[in-house]
């Protein structure tokens, strides 16, 4: 198995703390966030990991190189800014296993294995989204899927304060995803350029510990509650 990590991004809404550390290379709880998620995917047998590099690759890949925390590691650097749905174009080149993970590279996720997402998948589908359960939908988009886990709808930002399924930044694909790329640019996004395009898009709900880092304070929030030993 194999999976991307999109680890490219500037981070600028950390402001200084990714200006010279890439933000995949974050401490949390003597770990970085790259092997915690490599952890993660350790638990379904991915043995190499393509890392869709950009920002800082040269920091990334020094501290890195081609093995870390027992898996191969490979890179698709950026020449110039994808966006989530390009730089995942980018890194396909190295893909040769189908399906394959793809991760955004601020998440962390406990009480999960991926490997649940691969007992799900089946070959009608172009991919499988894991959907999280969080108690306050307002900063998240939402997932919303039919009885068999179709997804027929992402909603935007919404003012309600309630309860929902919400993307979790962590994918499983056909390599038929390929097929909803946009044809005409480099440049786009795998949440709003491809995904509304993708008829068998599917979504895995589960109701796990889950946290992105890509704000200060969630930074902060992960940091406490690893060394912890929990998420909530």
């Amino acid at each position: 198995m194999q999976a991307i990590i999109l680890c490219g991004g500037l981070a600028t809404r950390l402001g200084d703390t990714t200006k010279r550390v890439p933000k995949v290379l974050l401490d949390i709880a003597d770990k970085t966030v790259l092997e915690w998620q490599i952890r993660l995917l350790k638990d379904a047998n991915v043995q190499e990991v393509i890392l869709a590099s950009g920002h800082l690759h040269d920091v990334l890949y020094e501290h890195v190189g081609t093995h870390y925390a027992g898996v191969r590691v490979g890179y698709a650097k950026e020449e110039q800014r994808l966006g989530t749905g390009g730089a995942i174009q980018n890194a396909m080149r190295w893909i040769h296993t189908s399906p394959f993970f793809v991760l955004n590279g601020d998440v962390l996720l406990a009480d999960f294995s991926p490997q649940q997402l691969l007992d799900r998948f089946h070959g009608n589908m172009v991919g499988l989204l894991l959907s999280i359960r969080v108690p306050d939908i307002r900063t998240y988009g939402e997932i919303v899927s039919d009885s068999e886990g179709r997804i027929t709808a992402f909603r935007e930002k919404q003012s309600v304060h309630r309860a929902g399924y919400i993307n979790s930044g962590v994918y499983l694909f056909n390599k038929s995803i390929a097929d909803a790329f946009p044809n005409d640019r480099a440049r786009f996004s795998v949440e709003r350029d491809v995904f509304p395009n993708v008829r068998e898009l599917y979504t895995l709900q589960a109701d796990a510990d889950w946290i992105d880092i890509g704000i200060p304070e969630r930074l902060a929030s992960a940091r406490q509650h690893f060394r912890n030993g929990v998420f909530r």
